[in-house]
């Protein structure tokens, strides 16, 4: 599908409601099976990724019914099933590395695979923490499908090399059903959706800076209310900024501080933002915010603040061409681990309209302001933060862009379109 952006020459205005966020709905179906009894998800996700981790949950035995469009009951006995047939992730990572260390200890044997893209993303990067915890995992050298054979796992302290929410979360799903006190220490902090939803779930759970532990536990059903994505907010937030005459509101996002490395290097570059109403939610930070159109400067984005917007990097590529002066994303090497090797791909696909963008090893450079070319066609490389990125690239090129296999957008965002069409 070929999606023509025009630029946007009134401003966006107007308000929205931010769609559920995927890493926590992804979290809420897969710990609410493994509580004993109902729990209620309430603005679960319409994306493609957590359908994919609900229907995997619904295989291993689990009773999960929509009660309306978003609200999943969840009833559970606790105990999963073994599963009669490979088990689908279609295109989600999240659903791949977390359901493996929940199934790496269950009682029976599961194969997970994935589609075409999923099928070359890395995930000797939770085998081998969970090999040492006494996983028995086969793979096609680290790649899916994997098949996995149900053991009696230990307790491991893991020094991960790398800030992942996935690993850690992989991790302490194993250490769930693992003998003793399992404790995962990163470099920098990843997000915490799984410790925040683990400990209002009541299980035996503790955190200390970058390292969190957690032993056998039992999981409580609960009502969890998914709030907004704060990775979809980022698209409506970087054309809110670079805009003309934009002044738009994003209604219900989530604010954890795990998340929220946009709002700082929004900050950084001068962004007109502000947090409205905020409160908490089923143990996550939530708020509205208000976005205007804004004169921004570059900045640098490296260390410890990659991991709180590593999702986000794409649209603040497009940000920073809009940007007076230079900015440089460094420490952003797990880029090219993504749906696409998203640092060359940013790049080569930004030159197309006229975007003073190098690449570097782990990251980008940016000089900047630029007012894009249009007349060109992107590509999306199968990867729904691009086409979403280049959607708002589209907004403020001179010249009409096509977006070449734009339905991806609909795997993490199938309200993207229409929520754009709202304000324009």
């Amino acid at each position: 599908m070929k999606k023509t952006v025009s630029k946007n020459i009134s401003g966006l205005k107007g308000s929205i409601t931010i769609p559920a966020d995927k890493s926590i709905s992804h979290r809420a179906v897969m710990f609410a099976s493994l509580a004993k009894g109902k729990s209620v998800i309430k603005n679960f996700s319409r994306g493609q990724d957590p359908r994919s981790s609900l229907e995997i949950c619904k295989a291993l035995g689990v009773d999960a019914q929509f009660f309306d469009e978003t609200t999943l009951i969840v009833n559970s006995t606790g105990v999963l099933k073994a599963p009669s047939q490979p088990l689908d992730c279609g295109n989600s990572g999240t659903t791949m590395r977390l359901m493996s260390g929940i199934l790496a200890g269950q009682g029976f044997n599961s194969v997970l695979t994935g589609d075409q893209s999923l099928s070359k993303r890395p995930m000797k990067r939770v085998i081998q923490p969970l090999s040492l915890m006494g996983a028995k995992i086969d793979s096609i050298d680290g790649h899916a499908p994997l098949t996995i054979a149900g053991q009696n796992l230990s307790a491991i302290n893991y020094d991960s090399p790398l800030a992942s929410a996935q690993v850690k979360s992989c991790i302490l799903l194993a250490g769930l059903n693992a003998d003793g006190v399992t404790t995962v220490t990163e470099p920098y902090l990843s997000r915490n959706h799984t410790e925040l939803m683990l400990k209002f779930m009541n299980a035996d759970i503790k955190t200390d800076g970058c390292s969190v532990s957690v032993s056998r536990s039992k999981l409580e059903p609960r009502e969890i209310n998914v709030c907004g994505d704060i990775s979809s907010a980022a698209y409506f937030i970087a054309a809110g900024l670079i805009v003309p005459n934009s002044d738009i509101i994003l209604k219900n996002v989530g604010l954890n501080p795990t998340r929220t490395g946009i709002l700082d290097v929004v900050k950084f570059m001068g962004g007109n933002i502000e947090i409205l109403d905020k409160k908490n939610v089923s143990g996550e930070e939530v708020g509205d915010l208000r976005v205007r159109y804004s004169d921004l400067a570059g900045c640098t984005i490296e260390d410890g603040i990659i991991p709180r917007l590593i999702d986000e990097l794409p649209v603040v590529a497009v940000l920073a061409t809009q940007a007076r002066g230079t900015t440089i994303v460094r420490d952003a090497g797990d880029l090219r681990n993504k749906e696409s090797d998203r640092i060359k791909c940013v790049v080569n696909e930004l030159r197309k309209v006229g975007a003073d963008i190098s690449e570097l090893e782990d990251g980008f450079v940016i000089n900047g302001k630029t007012q894009l070319k249009g007349d060109a066609e992107l590509e999306t490389y199968h990867d729904h933060r691009l086409a979403m990125s280049w959607y708002v690239a589209g907004l403020v090129c001179d010249r009409p862009v096509v977006v070449n296999d734009f339905e991806w957008a609909g795997i993490s965002f199938p309200e993207f379109v229409p929520l754009f069409e709202q304000l324009s």
